[in-house]
């Protein structure tokens, strides 16, 4: 099973290497590290682990993580801090209470995964055991049964979102989540580097991003043997007619406005995807 991830923290580079590394077992999403935001994450997904990447946070960024881990454990989300010695001894000092996992770095990507999937597969453990002694063996059976043929039934279909904004991020990852699997990246680069080891069946790309924008992108898309017949699907704030021709000439199969219909989001995906 793949876990999902919430994301924080002024590492940008660490935050990168888990949407780029960690996608096989991991759904990773974005957030900043104000509180309001992450909290309104929390009500619309259910992450699995909450992980701050650390980079040079100041000391007052560390105590207003406090009310922060009030509301995760409430929630019974474990928490990753990521950092090098002296980033995770500073964190220690000014919050020593908090109860959180260290990942110290340098620590290579296959390395912090295996060990926030293993911390994981070990809390789900222990709650398999705490509902086997509170329902008995015949429930945990029904359980595990359930399970089995969730993982036997049709394979989903997978869609890459790309986009700089990690609102858009959010909300198309929380709207198809429930139909489709979703990966999602904050760039072009990133999402090159997704496509390079793994495959998707879909990209929804944004056309308009600081650096590589998505004309760019589509054509690295195009000119890999590997993805070149790839769909693809941008999304835009161009609304002017001369301009959405200039985006059509691209060989797009379609393009989305924003701001996002989700009922068109879905149908244009139904028409793409069957």
């Amino acid at each position: 099973m793949r876990y999902v991830v919430l994301l924080t923290g002024n590492n940008r580079m660490a935050i990168n290497d888990f949407f780029t590394y960690m996608d096989l077992n991991l759904e990773c999403i974005n957030t900043s590290s104000r509180y309001e935001d992450i909290i309104n994450h929390l009500k619309y997904i259910s992450p699995d682990v909450f992980v701050y990447c650390l980079y040079g946070e100041s000391p007052d960024d560390i105590k207003r993580f406090v009310n922060v881990e009030r509301k995760l454990s409430e929630q019974d989300i474990p928490i990753v801090i990521v950092g090098n010695r002296d980033e995770c001894e500073q964190f220690s000092k000014i919050a020593p209470t908090l109860e959180v996992t260290f990942c110290q770095r340098p620590i290579s990507a296959q390395k912090l995964e295996h060990q926030i999937v293993e911390m994981l597969e070990k809390k789900r453990a222990a709650r398999k055991s705490a509902l086997q002694e509170e329902a008995g063996d015949g429930a945990m059976a029904d359980l595990e049964s359930s399970s089995s043929q969730s993982a036997s039934g049709p394979a989903r279909k997978h869609i890459l979102i790309v986009d700089d904004d990690s609102s858009v991020l959010k909300l198309l990852k929380t709207y198809l989540g429930e139909r489709y699997d979703v990966a999602t990246a904050i760039n072009g680069k990133v999402a090159m580097k997704f496509l390079e080891n793994k495959k998707t069946d879909m990209v929804l790309l944004d056309y308009e991003m600081p650096g590589e924008n998505g004309a760019t992108v589509l054509s690295q898309i195009r000119d890999n043997p590997r993805t070149q017949n790839l769909p693809v699907v941008f999304l835009t704030g161009v609304t002017e007619r001369a301009k959405i021709q200039e985006v059509l000439a691209l060989k797009i199969q379609g393009y989305l406005l924003k701001p996002i219909d989700m009922e068109k989001v879905a149908s244009t995906i139904k028409g793409v995807l069957g």
